[in-house]
């Protein structure tokens, strides 16, 4: 393994921050694998666990295991991890800016295009060399003055080459889940499933607001329609959002756990070899629209005391939780919107008027729009 620091511009004079990347196996001798941790930098959960794979993966490399390449970013971002307002660490948005550090991402499916025009042919494998060669020199041309755009830029450019990208976060309360398109689903997203144990997989072409997973996975989905069978064109990166479980899921025994799950698939995916790897576990879910995944709001403020926890499935019409008004008494039940799966529900017990509170995960689409929380 070798580590490579990566400063980022600074702000203001005298100050600035650093990323760190952990790099094992050979580049170019096999698949690759990119993962990072806590984008949201509140997340802890994803930081734990590549704490634990990061000693997992070294172990591996000196056995001589591995048949591709890992880069793990153990804490993608070094902005969000120094923010901290009034005793509360903020690490969801970029105090800077407002913006959400997992949105925004550059869509460079009009670039990439105009570099491949009229070089592509039938060879897929030929045109995937070609689209991430053009796909590195459009994602070093993108802006990168302020900390904030370096860092997006930096971890595209990391990630922008990777057969898979896993990007770990957290919810508020949850079961094991994640969201990645259609269109990686059976390829390798149900092996992912298995492998993590996943309780819920929410399935999107375009989630809205440009969220790392998909500035990584839907480039190559879109170019595949744009140019046609003449020239083929696979889905050549697998990218999901990997929530694990909730806020307060932090113990080495659950850390554990996931980083052994993700070394399985590392061995599934050819990435390396495992001397005696059990076989992937049953599927555990069905993987459901993210436009099914319907939001519970608050219609008022008030203490919310649930009736429900993460994992249970629930018919159209039951109690989640009751939202109590502490100053006029009244109660007001909060009900699920659909038949389905309550997967994640909020860690605060506090509403405010229009909070998503929880979420349910049902069979069909019934959303537009954007489908992602802020």
């Amino acid at each position: 393994m070798h580590q490579t620091l990566h400063t980022l511009p600074s702000a203001t004079p005298g100050s600035h921050h650093q990323l760190a990347s952990l790099h094992y196996g050979t580049p170019g001798s096999g698949p690759k694998v990119y993962i990072q941790a806590s984008l949201h930098a509140d997340e802890v959960p994803g930081m734990l666990v590549a704490h634990h794979l990061r000693g997992r993966l070294a172990e591996l490399e000196a056995q001589g295991c591995f048949t591709g390449e890992v880069l793990l970013v153990p804490a993608a971002n070094p902005i969000g991890l120094a923010q901290r307002v009034l005793h509360g660490h903020q690490g969801r948005f970029d105090l800077a800016s407002g913006e959400n550090f997992n949105r925004q991402f550059t869509d460079l499916t009009e670039k990439v295009a105009t570099r491949v025009e009229g070089r592509l042919g039938s060879d897929a494998a030929a045109n995937v060399a070609l689209v991430r060669a053009a796909l590195r020199e459009a994602i070093a041309e993108t802006p990168g003055t302020s900390p904030l755009q370096a860092l997006r830029r930096l971890l595209l450019g990391l990630a922008a080459d990777a057969d898979v990208v896993l990007d770990l976060h957290c919810d508020g309360q949850a079961v094991l889940h994640f969201y990645t398109t259609p269109a990686t689903w059976p390829q390798a997203g149900e092996l992912l499933a298995r492998c993590l144990g996943a309780e819920a997989v929410l399935l999107a072409e375009r989630s809205g607001g440009d969220p790392f997973d998909e500035a990584c996975s839907m480039l190559w989905t879109d170019l595949a329609r744009r140019l046609g069978p003449a020239h083929p064109l696979p889905p050549a990166c697998l990218a999901a959002t990997i929530e694990l479980r909730g806020e307060a899921d932090v113990t080495h025994a659950l850390a554990r756990r996931d980083a052994e799950a993700i070394v399985l698939y590392l061995h599934a995916r050819g990435v390396i070899r495992l001397a005696a790897a059990p076989e992937p576990p049953p599927l555990r879910c069905e993987a459901t629209p993210l436009a099914g995944s319907i939001p519970i709001d608050a219609p008022h403020g008030g203490v919310l005391v649930f009736h429900r926890e993460p994992g249970d499935w629930v018919q159209r019409g039951d109690l989640i939780a009751d939202l109590i008004d502490p100053i006029q008494g009244e109660v007001t039940p909060l009900t699920s919107p659909v038949d389905g799966h309550f997967f994640a529900r909020d860690l605060r017990r506090f509403a405010v008027a229009g909070m998503p509170i929880g979420k349910v995960a049902g069979r069909v689409a019934l959303r537009q729009g954007a489908l992602l929380s802020a």
